[in-house]
């Protein structure tokens, strides 16, 4: 158990996620914010305004910097380990923090805005690897899951904070909601002192006996107990195995090959972009911004209701990633977010501003259409990304994944206050812009069918078998013969509770794929 909390704790890292993502939707809401960094406009009722450029540019920086950081997210695994990676991390984004912070002008602001999403990008990288790497099998989806659930958390602390300040007519208004993002960075660098650096990268580096003690420490187990013998053999057997064929370059990742590493790779790069493409992140970059064009008062606590919605509807999604799936939480996940984002569409251009009904069905769609991806899109895809790629080639394959989802994140947040706000230059769409949303929502039920494969209850070993004997489409009965092979086997002579655990859990997520 102690194992477990320890790796569960790793995923405070998406409290940096979170918080930064959704506080800046209403910040820039603020007047003291917009007279600070907005342009003179006498038709404003503050006198200052800001401009689709300047918010495009604001919002959209930090996916610029979190691109970047995650693509250094490999170099930075390989070479200083997970754990240092991501305490590092922490030390690059309380710097973009604090510039924020103390900024008196909006490059400053814009430049500490890139340097904390540096510090995302890298933590977007790391944190779901580390966890992966460090969880029993049969919890490893709900562990990974809990990095979004901190995500979602991080979110709705943002909208509560910005709540409680947005009256407020001077800096602090805004500094307060900015600054307190260095307690979450300082929580996870101090809490990553006492983690283990994780077995798989030591066992790459060539120290079993280190990796003995830290596999020891995650099982709660003594290191010659016979479960963690197995477990690091299997390691060892497998990383021999990718050794022997020289896959470990970034070349290598779009290499087909016969363990299909070209189709990981393009899986984990578009399944971060299709997350992206569900457009949930409009709600947390703009949904204030979107509420109040259509006419909802008080958008603010809407968005903070939302976010419950969101945090909430996490741990549902934890829990049913090991028991259900993650092939079949997507498939459904994105039908239901269709729906959810056609109807939002429908309804919003087919009522006036003033009709009270309509806006509290509104409200509703997209409080389920929300759910929806808190329970499913949201913790699974990067439960996938920490799952498929074989360890050679994890960090680089991982890294690749999580730059193409700040890539999208950053598209969209630059494109989107043009594709929805009215004016010279701009698209207008207004709430017609969940058509897009739900075509492409269409677009991952497809992508899901074809290429997401079911992994549930598998070692990472196990999903390198997965993959060189099966495809998504035929990946659920491959996985039932593994699960069938691990059953067969006797448990060792001295298991402890822990194993007795671990044994019955893979053979119940056998009996329910």
């Amino acid at each position: 158990m102690s194992g477990i909390v320890m790796t569960a704790f790793a995923a405070f890292g998406g409290m940096l996620f979170g918080y930064d993502t959704g506080t800046i939707a209403g910040v820039i809401q603020m007047d003291d914010w917009i007279r600070t960094f907005g342009r003179p406009d006498s038709s404003s009722s503050i006198g200052y305004s800001l401009p689709t450029s300047r918010e495009s540019l604001v919002v959209s920086i930090l996916s610029a910097g979190t691109f970047l950081g995650a693509l250094s997210g490999a170099p930075a695994a390989d070479i200083l380990g997970r754990r240092i990676g991501i305490m590092l991390s922490c030390v690059i984004f309380s710097l973009g923090v604090a510039l924020q912070t103390g900024a008196a002008n909006l490059a400053t602001f814009v430049v500490g805005r890139f340097f904390a999403g540096f510090g995302v990008g890298l933590v977007s990288t790391l944190i779901p690897m580390y966890q992966s790497e460090c969880s029993p099998r049969w919890i490893r989806g709900a562990i990974v899951s809990c990095y979004q659930w901190a995500i979602t958390i991080g979110l709705l602390l943002a909208a509560v904070i910005n709540n409680a300040t947005k009256d407020r007519q001077n800096h602090s208004a805004w500094q307060i909601s900015i600054s307190v993002q260095l307690i979450w960075a300082f929580v996870l660098f101090v809490g990553m002192l006492w983690l283990p650096e994780t077995p798989r990268w030591l066992i790459k580096k060539n120290r079993p006996d280190d990796a003995a003690s830290s596999l020891s420490r995650l099982r709660s187990l003594p290191v010659d107990n016979p479960v963690v013998q197995s477990e690091l053999e299997e390691i060892a057997s497998a990383l021999d195995a990718e050794r022997e064929i020289g896959q470990n370059s970034y070349l290598d990742c779009f290499r087909s090959t016969h363990n299909k590493i070209a189709l990981r790779t393009f899986t984990g790069i578009a399944l971060q972009a299709w997350q992206q493409l569900t457009g949930v992140n409009f709600i947390s970059y703009y949904g204030i911004t979107f509420f109040t064009s259509a006419g909802i008062k008080n958008p603010f606590l809407i968005s903070v209701a939302i976010n419950i919605v969101n945090m909430g509807m996490t741990l549902p999604g934890m829990w049913a990633v090991d028991r259900f799936g993650r092939r079949s939480l997507l498939l459904w996940g994105a039908v239901l977010m269709c729906i959810c984002e056609y109807l939002v569409a429908i309804i919003g251009v087919t009522i006036s501003i003033d009709n009270l009904a309509g806006q509290r069905a509104l409200i509703g769609i997209v409080c389920i259409y929300v759910g929806t991806f808190a329970a499913t899109w949201g913790p699974v895809a990067w439960v996938i990304v920490g799952e498929i790629f074989p360890l050679n080639v994890r960090a680089k394959g991982m890294s690749l994944s999580a730059a193409s989802n700040w890539l999208w994140n950053w598209a969209l947040a630059f494109a989107t206050p043009y594709l929805v706000n009215s004016g010279h230059g701009n698209a207008g769409l207004g709430v017609k812009v969940f058509f897009i949303w739900g075509s492409t929502c269409a677009g991952c039920v497809i992508f899901t069918y074809f290429c997401i494969p079911e992994t549930k209850g598998l070692s990472l070993e196990q999903i390198d078998l997965l993959y060189q004997n099966s495809t998504p489409i035929t990946s659920t009965h491959y996985r039932r013969k593994l699960i069938a092979t691990d059953r067969t086997q006797e448990m060792p002579s001295g298991a402890g509770p822990s194993e007795e655990k671990w044994d019955i859990e893979i053979k119940e997520s056998g009996a329910t794929a």
